[in-house]
C-alpha cells in the first residue's frame, strides 16, 4: 500500500468520525426541541385552565350582579333598607374618628 491508500483510509476515517459528530448532535438538538415541545405543552395546559376560571368568574360575577339588581328591582324597600345601613355604617366611622380624635 503506497502514501496515497495511507492517505485515502486517514481521509475516509475522519470524515466518518465527522459524520458520526454531526449525527450525533443533530440527535440531541431534536431531543432538545422535544424537551422544550413538553415543557411549552406543560406551561400552556394551565394557561388554558386559567383563562377558563377567569371566564367562569366573568359569568358568575354577571349572574351576580343580574340577581342582585333584578332583587333591588323588585323590591323598591331593600333598595332604601341598603342605603340607611350604608348611612349608619359612615355615621359609624365618623364618630369613631372623632372620639379618637378628642383623646
Amino acid at each position: 500500500m503506497g502514501p496515497g491508500g495511507i492517505a485515502t483510509i486517514i481521509a475516509a476515517s475522519s470524515l466518518a468520525v465527522i459524520a458520526i459528530a454531526i449525527s450525533y448532535t443533530v440527535i440531541r438538538a431534536s431531543r432538545l426541541i422535544d424537551e422544550i415541545t413538553t415543557t411549552i405543552s406543560m406551561i400552556n395546559g394551565p394557561l388554558k385552565n386559567i383563562s377558563n376560571a377567569g371566564k367562569s368568574i366573568e359569568q358568575i360575577t354577571k349572574k351576580v350582579t343580574k340577581a342582585a339588581e333584578d332583587f333591588l328591582d323588585e323590591n323598591p324597600i331593600a333598595m332604601k333598607a341598603a342605603a340607611a345601613v350604608v348611612t349608619a355604617a359612615k355615621l359609624k366611622k365618623k364618630s369613631k374618628k372623632k372620639s379618637k380624635a378628642k383623646e
